[in-house]
């Protein structure tokens, strides 16, 4: 069968979004879709490539991903391309979810293979267990997939997706990730990626995530747990043995009452009481009210695993938090833009790909230049990644020069160090004032906006 032609306009098709990314995480990145259908000017490996660069601009608007694509195509000298955004939406859709999620899984298996060990506990990895909610615009679809809260006014929310996701404690790495809607519980969804661990992980949370029947599980399959004790657990237990101030054995009880998502014959099988460790943690800031904080973890060998350990490493779980907030503030996963459900998905599985993709430059920038992959500034490594990429694409002829701008790279990027700033404060407030409007209560077509705005005063509830 002879080779199918390329059409000239297709071959000339080479727009500067495109390469850019091309440029930066081609070496990370295989993504070699089945051929399959009519040529389009869109074909499946260039819109991954322009949707994945639209994820590492902000996400900005199709709009202005296409005028990019329009803009480089007319500059290689064919202007007959549509300036309208439903070829390139289609060819979004058309994106296959099973590739992407393959492709995903890749880049973060490919980032945890070059993990460096934890210094607190040898030959064990570490992962960080959070969850967080994301906003997207408010169509039926989206309502219907992802309903908004029902203390909201129909007409007057967006629809939530609740979202946990498994951080790797060494690299950063987004491990995987199980999202659902708003009523469906965070550990409903932390036990959806339970297949994820493997024998000797450590998983930290907070304790939310902190359960008889979740230890018991995960012990079973050689996985460890470090959570905060719930706070509703005063009773059902008694202590065993003290090791030390502030650490002992405690027995924990089995309640009478089957967890939903357990099995009966596998809550025959629990047994009636598990020993676990408890120590107790004061958090001593200058300045701050004292806190005591209670942990409770399957890690029993106190000469093996001390208990100055397992405070250090419960406060680095904040980490979660931060990686959370590198994905959702500084690269804008906060609010989805897809419309519908389908392409939700999509865009949050290439936020990930674009995460991981970031915080692997920053794993090469410090094994090339020495330092911990975690003091790089995540903001900054993006905003020079974005500065970079021009002129990396513009030297992608000539090889030496595009290794050379390359070692450059990964050599500013391991000085964007964040500031070594101990117990500093950041409170949730806002300093910046918003705009005197009214608040929406009812939906848009039953909405009367009052006169004179300016002068509107919220009433006394």
């Amino acid at each position: 069968m002879a080779p199918r032609k390329t059409s000239p306009r297709l071959s000339r098709f080479r727009t500067h979004s495109i390469e850019q990314a091309h440029a930066l995480f081609a070496p990370y990145v295989n993504f070699a879709p089945r051929a399959k259908g009519r040529i389009r000017l869109f074909s499946p490996a260039k819109t991954f490539w322009l949707f994945l660069w639209q994820v590492l601009s902000g996400n900005i608007s199709c709009s202005e991903t296409l005028q990019s694509a329009l803009a480089w195509l007319c500059l290689s000298g064919d202007a007959k391309a549509s300036p309208n955004t439903a070829a390139y939406c289609k060819a979004r859709g058309r994106l296959r979810k099973k590739e992407i999620e393959k492709l995903r899984d890749n880049v973060a298996g490919n980032l945890e293979s070059r993990a460096p060990g934890d210094p607190l506990f040898p030959g064990r990895r570490v992962r960080i267990v959070d969850g967080t909610g994301l906003s997207m615009p408010d169509t039926r679809a989206n309502q219907k997939r992802f309903p908004q809260s029902k203390k909201q006014k129909r007409g007057c929310g967006f629809p939530i997706m609740r979202l946990v996701a498994i951080f790797s404690l060494a690299t950063g790495a987004i491990v995987r990730t199980a999202f659902g809607s708003l009523a469906v519980h965070e550990r409903t969804l932390f036990h959806q990626l339970w297949n994820e661990f493997t024998t000797g992980d450590i998983v930290v949370a907070d304790r939310g995530f902190c359960g008889y029947a979740d230890f018991w599980v995960l012990l079973q399959r050689g996985v460890d747990c470090l959570m905060r004790n719930h706070h509703r657990r005063s009773s059902g237990q008694k202590i065993l043995r003290r090791l030390g101030k502030g650490d002992c054995l405690v027995t924990w009880f089995k309640t009478k009452f089957r967890p939903k998502w357990m099995g009966h014959e596998e809550w025959l099988k629990m047994p009636g009481e598990m020993t676990v460790r408890q120590i107790d943690v004061t958090v001593e800031i200058e300045g701050f009210r004292t806190k005591n904080i209670v942990l409770v973890t399957t890690l029993l060998d106190r000469r093996l695993f001390p208990k100055a350990n397992f405070a250090e490493l419960y406060r680095r779980r904040w980490w979660a938090e931060l990686f959370l907030r590198d994905i959702k503030t500084s690269m804008g996963m906060d609010v989805l833009k897809c419309k519908s459900p389908e392409m939700v998905i999509k865009e949050l599985t290439m936020y990930l790909i674009a995460y991981n993709l970031i915080r692997t430059i920053m794993i090469e920038a410090a094994e090339t230049h020495g330092g911990d992959p975690l003091g790089i500034s995540f903001k900054r490594t993006t905003d020079a990644l974005r500065q970079w990429s021009p002129l990396i694409h513009a030297a992608r002829s000539e090889r030496k020069k595009c290794e050379h701008l390359t070692q450059a790279l990964l050599y500013y990027i391991s000085r964007l160090k964040v500031p070594n700033r101990p117990n500093r404060t950041e409170p949730r407030a806002i300093k910046r004032r918003k705009k005197n409007y009214q608040l929406l209560n009812k939906p848009r077509c039953e909405f009367k906006e009052i006169s004179h705005r300016n002068k509107y005063r919220a009433g006394l509830s």
